[in-house]
């Protein structure tokens, strides 16, 4: 058999559950812009998955309100280090890397725990990363 022969019965190919262009993700998932992961929209202990839970790194969609996904931006937010609430809740600090602005955003259950312990240690790694962080407040 010939392989132009070959080629023309192979099995038609099986529908994917996951398109790999713009917008054609599942509803309810988005593709990391760090680790290319695709990361579920529903996150345990918060209303709105603002970062994935893996490598930490969110987007700059947010303007005002937690999920209003207003901003212009768009650009990539990484962690820049992790603050404690009054009420003893964990936040994750993000700078744009695009525009520089600063938010606060919950940590989600499903967090990655060592990436998370990295990011609270990084102050005492590189103790001038603490003034540096406090100066761009």
């Amino acid at each position: 058999m010939s392989r132009s022969n070959n080629r023309r019965k192979r099995r038609p190919q099986r529908h994917k559950g996951v398109l790999h262009t713009q917008g054609g993700h599942r509803s309810n998932d988005f593709r990391c812009a760090s680790c290319r992961l695709d990361v579920s929209l529903d996150a345990p202990g918060t209303a709105h998955r603002n970062h994935c839970p893996n490598c930490l790194v969110s987007l700059h969609v947010d303007r005002k309100i937690p999920g209003d996904r207003d901003a212009d931006c768009r650009g990539r937010m990484e962690a820049l280090g992790m603050s404690v609430r009054t009420d003893g809740e964990w936040m994750i600090i993000h700078r744009c890397v695009t525009c520089g602005e600063l938010s606060a955003n919950r940590i989600a259950g499903d967090d990655n725990p060592l990436a998370l312990v990295r990011l609270a240690l990084r102050p005492l790694a590189d103790p001038k990363a603490a003034g540096r962080a406090l100066l761009t407040l």
